[in-house]
């Protein structure tokens, strides 16, 4: 699906952890594979997969009932078709529907075993679930894969550390997070990832670092300007936390992180 950067930073939020970890291509790049055969094979195949770029028009705008629509008129045409398989996924995950959502997965690694996208898909289902050991397997499992390259590695990557952390292993979300970032420094997702990681972990400067890269930029959000503020309270420098809070409270008055910084729930 489209690529931003926003509310969790894969951290909270199924259709932000999806959107953000680019689990779906944009409709623009819906890149369905070819299928060889006759000229009304070829036909059927071009029909799904004209109903699978609507699907993900709809679901990019929020509609995901009628995406839903689409997938199912596309799977009606071509009942094996992997990438409608694993769009249908993400839209169930959306509607937090995990039963649904695990199920297409599944049904999308059956029809393409060993895929990269479609073990990254089951796996992310699975950590949102909490089955964080299944998971963490599946993300390995993707990583092996000989489709995995480039962005999808660092992507998988990115959810193995984000899952890690959320089961409490913060050593080993670490070690993910910073293969991440190795391959891909300038994501936002990543930075924003591991400098909460490195808080975790009491190493509060590293954590700056990776925060401010956000802050100091176009992806700054109220969960990014509250991760500084508590970077910069544990390293003990109030003027800059002063500063990220004032900024918090202009761009971003009614984000439950600013309800936090009134109370003082640095906590939370």
């Amino acid at each position: 699906m489209k690529q931003i950067f926003s509310k969790a930073y894969l951290g909270v939020g199924v259709v932000a952890a999806c959107i953000l970890a680019g689990c779906v291509s944009t409709p623009a790049a819906v890149k369905p594979e070819a299928i060889p055969g006759s000229a009304a094979e070829t036909e059927v195949h071009r029909l799904a997969k004209t109903r699978l770029q609507l699907a993900a028009l709809h679901f990019e705008e929020g509609r995901a009932e009628v995406a839903l629509g689409e997938i199912a008129q596309a799977l009606q045409a071509y009942p094996r078709y992997v990438d409608a398989f694993n769009l249908q996924g993400w839209i169930y995950l959306s509607l937090q529907d995990y039963k649904n959502a695990h199920q297409s997965f599944v049904q999308a690694l059956a029809l393409r075993p060993g895929d990269a996208d479609s073990l990254y898909n089951l796996g992310w289902v699975q950590c949102l679930q909490k089955q964080f050991a299944v998971a963490d397997g599946n993300f390995d499992a993707a990583l092996g894969a000989p489709r995995a390259s480039g962005q999808s590695v660092a992507r998988i990557w990115l959810a193995k550390g984000v899952c890690l952390r959320q089961a409490g292993q913060i050593d080993k979300a670490l070690q993910a997070l910073e293969k991440a970032n190795e391959i891909e420094p300038g994501s936002p997702a990543v930075a924003y990832n591991f400098a909460d990681a490195l808080l975790a972990q009491g190493e509060a400067e590293r954590a700056r670092f990776y925060v401010r890269r956000i802050n100091n930029g176009q992806w700054a959000s109220a969960q990014s300007l509250w991760l500084g503020i508590k970077v910069e309270r544990s390293l003990g420098d109030r003027v800059a936390m002063r500063q990220l809070a004032d900024q918090l409270h202009k761009r971003f008055p009614d984000s439950k992180e600013w309800q936090r910084f009134e109370r003082g729930a640095f906590d939370d």
